[in-house]
């Protein structure tokens, strides 16, 4: 069946024919989504039969790319003990272990099923640990689509030029003085330690360690939004890389394998004010459920030194980006912006190049990217640039 097919069915039965806005692609100019047939390695292959170099990686969980062998293998045996319980498991247990020995500042994690479930329920920890409820955060980032967050949010939101309300006091990312400005009675600062949904834009230096010491002048905490940057740029994400350990972490996308999960985290104090072992209510039917632990539990046992050595050997090949644009990159995740993008984005998918459907969002590398990938994706740029 056609794309066009598929889509005129998906435009009867679902909003704008796609479950999440950007993959509408109407950014880039296109009149419709790609519909994805299967995926191997660094390869993404659509209904049609066409092929393509995905760079886009459902937008950062597959750090061993597409149909990962083992991964599947951990999946499949699960699923034939059970697909849910409701119940917990051994290997919630073992995934809470994994995350607590691999985040610096992580002592007890609760896991759910998405970031942005993640994150609303970290604010809400905040809020209730304070006994405050402004908090801070940063225009262009994006920490879910729930409703505290939205306003001049990024990622699809920026990307659809949506308007949408929020709460927050809402300062420039990498910018020390506006949040001293505002700081004084807030619950949290919620950050990206490298904003990932509007570009990637790496923290100024100092950047994280001001916020660090700002928010223990004032009694606020500090909420890592670790969704991308988690066992992305270090096993130990953004917090081992630059050495500033937050009060609260937010995980999704690797700590799920590339199936739905996500967790939040942080001292043991804080966490325990968590139901049933204290205030703050949270639950979830699916939370922890087999098949997105034993993925994560597969993903997250072989991140080694090495992958991050391999990814980081890889990443370096990428910075020939920045001789066609504006180029930013921090370990597995880079962005390159250019005067058209649409006409990019376009120009590489006719060349079997899948990049994000949008400027905003990062691409991503994975272990299954080779030299071949790497040198197709700058030929592409350079080619469009000439």
């Amino acid at each position: 069946m056609t794309a066009s097919e598929l889509y005129r069915r998906a435009l009867q039965v679902i909003p704008g024919g796609v479950n999440s806005p950007v993959r509408a692609m109407k950014a880039v100019g296109l009149e419709e989504p790609i519909f994805a047939a299967r995926g191997e390695g660094a390869y993404l292959e659509d209904a049609e039969g066409r092929r393509y170099v995905d760079w886009v990686l459902s937008w950062g969980p597959l750090i061993f790319g597409h149909a990962d062998p083992e991964t599947v293998e951990a999946v499949v045996a699960a699923a034939r003990e059970g697909t849910t319980f409701g119940t917990p498991t051994e290997r919630e247990v073992e995934l809470a272990e994994e995350i607590v020995a691999a985040v610096p500042s992580v002592e007890m994690v609760r896991l759910v099923s998405s970031g942005t479930e993640a994150a609303m329920t970290a604010l809400r920890l905040a809020r209730a640990a304070t006994g405050r409820e402004p908090f801070v955060r940063f225009a262009g980032g994006y920490h879910g689509h729930a409703d505290p967050f939205l306003s001049e949010a990024g990622s699809g939101v920026k990307t659809l030029g949506i308007e949408a309300g929020g709460e927050g006091r809402v300062v420039p990312y990498n910018d020390l003085e506006a949040v001293e400005r505002v700081i004084e009675g807030a619950a949290c600062v919620f950050v990206e330690p490298v904003a990932g949904n509007m570009g990637v834009v790496p923290p100024a230096d100092g950047f994280l360690e001001g916020l660090r010491r700002l928010c223990d002048e004032t009694g606020t905490l500090l909420v890592f939004d670790e969704v991308i940057t988690g066992f992305r740029i270090a096993r130990g994400g953004a917090q081992e890389r630059f050495g500033v350990l937050p009060d609260l972490t937010v995980l999704g996308k690797i700590v799920g394998g590339g199936l739905p999960l996500a967790a939040f985290g942080g001292r043991a104090e804080l966490m325990e004010r968590l139901a049933p072992a204290g205030d703050v209510y949270q639950a979830g039917t699916l939370s922890g459920n087999p098949l997105a632990t034993a993925a994560g539990l597969s993903v997250l046992r072989r991140l080694t030194p090495e992958v991050y050595e391999e990814l980081e050997r890889k990443g370096r090949r990428l910075d020939a980006l920045a001789a066609y644009g504006r180029f930013e990159r921090v370990g597995a995740m880079a962005s390159l912006f250019v005067d058209d993008y649409p006409a990019l984005f376009r120009h590489l998918l006719e060349r079997g190049i899948y990049v994000a459907p949008s400027q905003n969002e990062a691409m991503f590398l994975s272990t299954a990217h080779g030299e071949v990938e790497i040198d197709a994706l700058i030929a592409a740029v350079e080619e469009f640039s000439a």
